[in-house]
């Protein structure tokens, strides 16, 4: 199959939790532009911070890409890509247009930084399974390993993610990506993980190039110990489908994805 120049869509990618899974970068800039900074993205260094919601891709474009698509069999249509999905002001009408054309179930992942916003819950109730970031246990943690923006606090995400679960009747999942800097505080993060009460816990370790070092598999199944009475899932437990992208390799990179 001759893999095709897309601009908004890449993969398929083995994904550990969403299995077969078609990205869609609603983002879609040169820089990468987000509300965080992350010490182990693997994109690098965030070029934007912000929390203003825009257009940043006419649904349309999105639509034409998606219509254009050879037959190919996914597990889910998932918005990511190089920033935070949920900054695209129209995610909900992409979403939307999507279920026209698709019968495919649709994830967005988020860093959970927008949640407490009404636009972004409405957005978000229509996909069929959210993962939501929570790395840190404190304010001083999310400096730490998220390093937001200013006008973004931990108090303020954690509230998000409690008053998005409560009104989310999809799937939801909590994901904590475990590093140095954050290990030891499994416990203060499990304790957090029971208050939120997602569908599942997913415990992740940078294993894509990046400045952080992954935790090796022997730590990360002593980290899932604090996570037992939880529906928990961990990169090392989960094997990958085989999939043949339809993207180019270039595409696939400047998504962080190889």
């Amino acid at each position: 199959m001759r893999k095709k120049d897309l601009k908004y869509i890449y993969g398929p990618v083995p994904s550990w939790r969403l299995g077969s899974s078609l990205g869609i970068d609603p983002i879609s800039e040169k820089d990468k532009i987000c509300t965080f900074d992350c010490v182990y993205c693997q994109l690098g260094r965030t070029s934007k911070l912000t929390k203003k919601r825009r257009i940043y891709v006419q649904q349309d474009e999105i639509v034409d890409e998606i219509s254009s698509l050879p037959p190919v069999e996914i597990d889910y249509i998932t918005f990511s890509g190089r920033g935070e999905p949920t900054l695209a002001e129209n995610l909900g009408k992409m979403i939307k247009a999507i279920r026209t054309l698709r019968k495919d179930k649709i994830a967005v992942i988020t860093n959970s930084s927008l949640l407490y916003r009404e636009d972004v819950i409405e957005d978000l109730l229509s996909a069929n399974f959210v993962i939501a970031k929570l790395d840190a246990y404190s304010q001083k943690c999310l400096e730490i390993i998220n390093r937001p923006m200013k006008q973004i606090t931990f108090n303020t995400i954690l509230d998000g993610i409690k008053q998005f679960r409560s009104l989310y009747k999809g799937k939801f999942a909590l994901q904590i990506m475990f590093i140095e800097e954050n290990m030891k505080n499994a416990k203060e993060l499990s304790q957090l993980a029971k208050e939120i009460n997602p569908d599942e816990v997913q415990i992740n370790t940078p294993l894509r190039p990046c400045k952080s070092k992954p935790l090796s598999k022997k730590k990360i199944d002593e980290i899932k110990e604090y996570f037992r009475d939880m529906n928990s899932i961990s990169v090392y437990d989960s094997e990958r489908k085989q999939v043949e992208p339809i993207s180019t390799e270039d595409t696939l990179k400047r998504r962080g994805k190889i």
